[in-house]
């Protein structure tokens, strides 16, 4: 009997899903790695020479189909992606800085 646990696995909540989100993870910047094989045109080179996933000029990801909301190179998609868990703990706290960014109340000017 095997008795090792994966503590990353037991900390993904399961009642955590993507179609119950702003899509927050579409928005984090995605450096990628030399072993990563997407597509010439979804990559961005900065003056440095790093190179992330392209973005939107909304600032979403690149490869995000906006029409359905999901990953259009999802078979291609970078390491980084791919160790993103939906429902884990780096997930929740995104999920957890977007909602908090976003119930900031909006100034009132007064006239």
């Amino acid at each position: 009997m095997n008795t090792d646990t994966d503590p990353y696995a037991e900390s993904v909540d399961p009642r955590v899903h993507c179609n119950r989100c702003e899509a927050v993870c579409c928005r984090l910047t995605v450096v990628l790695m030399p072993d990563d094989h997407v597509p010439a045109w979804l990559v961005h080179r900065d003056a440095r020479g790093l190179e992330t996933l392209a973005k939107s000029e909304e600032g979403w990801c690149a490869a995000l189909d906006l029409e359905r909301m999901c990953c259009s190179i999802y078979e291609e998609r970078p390491g980084i992606c791919r160790k993103y868990a939906m429902g884990g703990p780096s997930c929740r706290d995104e999920r957890s800085k977007w909602r908090d960014a976003h119930l900031i109340p909006t100034p009132v000017a007064l006239r």
